[in-house]
């Protein structure tokens, strides 16, 4: 049996490929403003209970009056009920403030945790940012 440290990043390998992407509790947030009043929060890594905190507070900042939030989670590898947590939070706090929340999801790391509890349709769910988008132009 062979045991890694989990701080050391392999740098050859077959392992070396994940360099690039958030390692064990750590999230990786990318966003962006393609248009006034929109946003495109890309999430990439595993969304648990370590890394939840850190994407509630990106979400909700991000969530004022008119506006739209699409949380592009097809980077996520994990998403743990504090991540859904976080995704029923957010979509509260949308409706509150009158704003628009969108996900997009097409990992089956995403996709399942939301069919399983039904999440799936409580949320506007979309297959890419581009069809999230289109929907918000569309209103």
């Amino acid at each position: 049996m062979t045991v890694q440290d989990p701080d050391v990043v392999a740098t050859s390998g077959a392992e070396s490929a994940a360099v690039d992407s958030p390692r064990a509790g750590q999230l990786g947030l990318a966003v962006r403003t393609p248009a006034e009043g929109v946003t495109v929060v890309g999430v990439s890594g595993e969304v648990d209970m370590l890394t939840a905190p850190q994407l509630r507070a990106e979400s909700l900042r991000h969530l004022d009056a008119g506006s739209t939030l699409v949380l592009d989670l097809s980077g996520v590898s994990f998403l743990g009920s504090a991540g859904l947590a976080v995704l029923v939070e957010a979509s509260q706090h949308a409706k509150r403030r009158d704003a628009e929340f969108r996900v997009v999801a097409v990992a089956r790391a995403v996709t399942r945790p939301l069919a399983a509890t039904g999440l799936g349709g409580v949320f506007s769910v979309f297959e890419s940012v581009e069809q999230a988008l289109e929907s918000h132009e569309s209103r």
